[in-house]
């Protein structure tokens, strides 16, 4: 992992954001992420949590990532979104911010919303259900009325 590369999702009007070394440094610079190529992927990855108001770590085969970004794209909310591959987990692991919520361990997904970790689907449906996500999602610009 030693770039991100940055474009506009055709599917859901998101940023995805890709951590890998494919990126070059024309793909860095574009879009409205700064990159520095020199800085740990630990520091990018917490940088990207704190510039971004809501933040996925997806896998593209995880139906619970796709359920997350369809709920939140259902609000009006076009989140941040990092596809990670299998090599690409251990660095979230390494971080401590896989969602917690049992199942077979795996760290994404997970959703970052105010640069605070809200957890896995089950923590965003919760956050959800309960009436709360809208006016959070407002808090932190994510969402306009």
């Amino acid at each position: 992992m030693q770039g991100i590369g940055c474009f506009r999702s055709v599917s859901d009007g998101g940023v995805r954001v890709e951590l890998t070394a494919a990126a070059t440094a024309t793909a860095m610079t574009r879009g409205p992420l700064t990159i520095d190529v020199a800085e740990s992927v630990e520091k990018k990855i917490e940088r990207l949590i704190s510039e971004n108001p809501v933040v996925i770590f997806s896998r593209s085969s995880c139906y619970m990532c796709h359920v997350m970004k369809r709920l939140l794209s259902t609000i009006g909310v076009h989140p941040t979104v990092i596809e990670l591959d299998d090599g690409e987990l251990g660095a979230l692991a390494a971080l401590d911010i896989s969602d917690g919520e049992g199942g077979t361990g795996a760290p994404a997904p997970v959703v970052f919303i105010g640069g605070t970790r809200v957890g896995g689907l089950e923590s965003l449906m919760a956050l959800h259900v309960s009436g709360h996500l809208v006016p959070k999602l407002r808090d932190v610009g994510a969402l306009w009325d």
